[in-house]
C-alpha cells in the first residue's frame, strides 16, 4: 500500500555551490535567501534577495524573468520548507542550494556583507 493517497512529493532540484556560482555568472539564477534579516546581514551570496521564511509567501517572490529562482538558507532545511510553500501555492519554484549558505561559504565562494 502506498501512503499519501497517490500524491508524490513535489520534485525538487538541488544545485551545488559551484553550479550556482556558474549560473549567477551567466545571469541564469536569482538567489532568494530565506534566512532572517539578521542572519542575511551577517553574510550572504552576492546579489541575493532576502525573503525571510517567517513571512514567506510564494506570491511575493521577486520576478526572476527568464532566470531560475534558487532558494537558500543556512543548511537547506528552511529552503526546503519554503519550497513546500511554493509547491502548495503552485508556484513554479523547485530549486534550492544543496547545503545552503554553509556549503557556499565552505567552498570559498564570495560572501557579501
Amino acid at each position: 500500500m502506498v501512503f499519501g493517497f497517490g500524491k508524490s512529493a513535489p520534485a525538487r532540484r538541488e544545485v551545488s555551490a559551484h553550479d550556482l556560482q556558474a549560473m549567477i555568472a551567466a545571469d541564469e539564477a536569482l538567489v532568494v535567501d530565506v534566512r532572517e534579516a539578521a542572519e542575511f546581514a551577517e553574510g550572504h551570496i552576492p546579489g541575493a534577495v532576502n525573503v525571510p521564511l517567517s513571512s514567506f509567501e510564494a506570491s511575493k517572490l521577486p520576478d526572476a524573468g527568464d532566470r531560475t529562482l534558487v532558494l537558500n538558507c543556512l543548511g537547506g532545511k528552511r529552503s526546503g520548507m519554503a519550497l513546500d510553500k511554493c509547491s502548495a501555492a503552485q508556484a513554479a519554484v523547485d530549486t534550492h542550494l544543496a547545503g545552503g549558505f554553509g556549503a557556499w561559504a565552505s567552498a570559498g565562494l564570495p560572501v557579501e556583507r
